[in-house]
């Protein structure tokens, strides 16, 4: 945890492979599913998104524009899986959603087949990922979530890899095109 802002850091990281950092604030739940959809439109077969935050703080809210730009049908509603730790969502590219919330030790993450979700091709997206710190690979994106007020929330993203970078690239310029 960084202590004067509050943002906690990706554990996980060598820092050679960060190859950018940006923050984006959302005003709203829906400017958080927003981001997530311009971003899930970039994301690769392959991609691993770790997110960190509070409890309230958005990171299903984000997991659910993700779904989106990865053109999850609308009908399918996209849950926290608190308890069944992953859930799969089928898309352009199958939507992997875990949540570590729940798990107390490392070695529960091969009861879920961590390793055969990871290796699967599909995004995935790990809410509560600062839990297990070595679980990720070197290439991923780590979006830490902080709760400014209510409504607002700043996202931090750490790209760490040339494909985590060209989404954040991507979500960005959306991001300008449509604050124009």
């Amino acid at each position: 945890m960084n202590a004067s802002i509050g943002v906690p850091t990706d554990p996980f990281a060598k820092k050679s492979l960060r190859t950018s950092e940006h923050h984006i604030i959302s005003h709203c739940p829906e400017d958080t599913v927003r981001i997530g959809a311009f971003l899930g439109k970039y994301l690769a077969g392959g991609s691993v998104v770790a997110l960190a935050g509070k409890l309230g703080s958005g990171k299903t809210c984000l997991t659910q524009g993700i779904a989106r730009g990865l053109k999850v049908p609308k009908e399918i509603y996209i849950t926290s899986p608190s308890y069944s730790i992953v859930n799969e969502y089928p898309g352009r590219i199958t939507l992997f959603h875990v949540d570590f919330y729940r798990l107390k030790d490392p070695s529960e993450l091969e009861d879920v087949d961590l390793d055969e979700t990871l290796e699967a091709g599909g995004v995935v997206v790990i809410e509560w990922a600062e839990k297990f710190p070595g679980i990720l690979p070197e290439e991923h994106l780590f979006v830490s979530i902080s709760i400014m007020d209510d409504q607002t929330r700043e996202l931090h993203l750490t790209a760490y890899g040339q494909q985590a970078a060209y989404a954040v690239t991507r979500l960005l310029h959306d991001l300008s095109v449509l604050a124009r």
